[in-house]
């Protein structure tokens, strides 16, 4: 009898921490997610206030963040820091996550630069439906009906936002929407790197070595020391924020997060990402905001939650 007592409160034991351990991937998820939407918003005050350009803040943002993770790296990880390079396979996928993830930076901060900081989050995250279509082409199938109607909300999704609901009036520029279209689809990228490559390496290791090769790239392509640009000292500290939170806090506490929840149940969470960079475009910026506009946003959010639900629930 006593043994029984004892098996039936060590599962309850069980159930209590498994609760709370996902209550704390949710928060962790949703704070990732809000770090990354007070970062787009900062590169938008960085843009339309101090006169920043993408082109000039993303190789700094990528070549400082990808330092500070290697010096962390070769304290933590140093065993594992040189072992991407090791094979022809392994240098070849370093290299593809790293055109995903800092390309798909690049046309996030220029989406934000021509257009504002929801509209960047918001149309970045139509990324499950390049992942989805991908998966779709790479299995030779056709979409199933949850798919499909996936598709359809994104497409509503991104139709009422970019015209505010009528076809005769856009809400930004085209170069932004095909920009943020870009970020998206980046993402899908490093979403195709074999698991098992990413299984093999903390994803601190990838993220700084895919930081510095992309800031490498970005200083040979754009030139920034070529801007004749010297930030004021509202600009260091932008930077330092979208390097420290936009970066670095953001993506430890996030994936914190997945470990706890599943990446199918944290990209939910990460919905507080586009309404964090929505609120403050809304209100500090003082863009408009339409009933259209929060159609749109919540035919997107809708999007996630039918893809993530889903494939969560196999």
């Amino acid at each position: 009898m006593e043994a029984a007592e004892d098996s039936r409160k060590e599962t309850e034991g069980y159930k209590d921490a498994g609760g709370r351990r996902r209550a704390l991937g949710a928060v962790l998820a949703s704070a990732g997610g809000m770090c990354w939407g007070l970062s787009g918003s900062m590169g938008q005050y960085l843009f339309r206030y101090q006169g920043m350009d993408s082109r000039w803040l993303v190789p700094y943002r990528l070549g400082i963040a990808g330092i500070l993770m290697f010096l962390y790296c070769l304290f933590r990880h140093h065993e594992k820091l040189l072992g991407v390079f090791r094979s022809f396979w392994g240098i070849r996928q370093i290299l593809i996550y790293a055109l995903g993830v800092c390309l798909g930076q690049y046309l996030y901060f220029q989406t934000i630069q021509w257009a504002s900081a929801s509209a960047g989050t918001i149309l970045q995250d139509l990324s499950p439906i390049f992942i989805l279509l991908w998966s779709c082409i790479a299995m030779k199938r056709r979409p199933q009906a949850h798919e499909i109607l996936a598709i359809a909300l994104a497409l509503a999704g991104v139709f009422l936002i970019t015209t505010h609901g009528q076809l005769h009036t856009a809400a930004f520029p085209l170069k932004a929407l095909l920009t943020g279209i870009g970020s998206a689809f980046c993402i899908t990228l490093y979403n195709e790197v074999p698991r098992e490559f990413l299984d093999r390496y903390p994803v601190i290791v990838l993220q700084a070595w895919a930081f510095l090769i992309g800031g490498a790239t970005f200083f040979f392509v754009f030139h920034p020391w070529t801007f004749h640009y010297v930030p004021k000292a509202a600009g260091y500290l932008g930077i330092a924020f979208v390097v420290v939170v936009g970066n670095i806090l953001a993506f430890t506490i996030y994936m914190t997060g997945v470990a706890y929840i599943g990446p199918e149940k944290a990209v939910l969470y990460g919905f507080t990402e586009p309404v964090t960079a929505a609120v403050i475009t809304f209100t500090v910026f003082g863009s408009p905001f339409t009933l259209p506009d929060a159609v749109g946003f919540a035919a997107v959010f809708a999007m996630m939650a039918v893809i993530s639900l889903h494939h969560g629930s196999k």
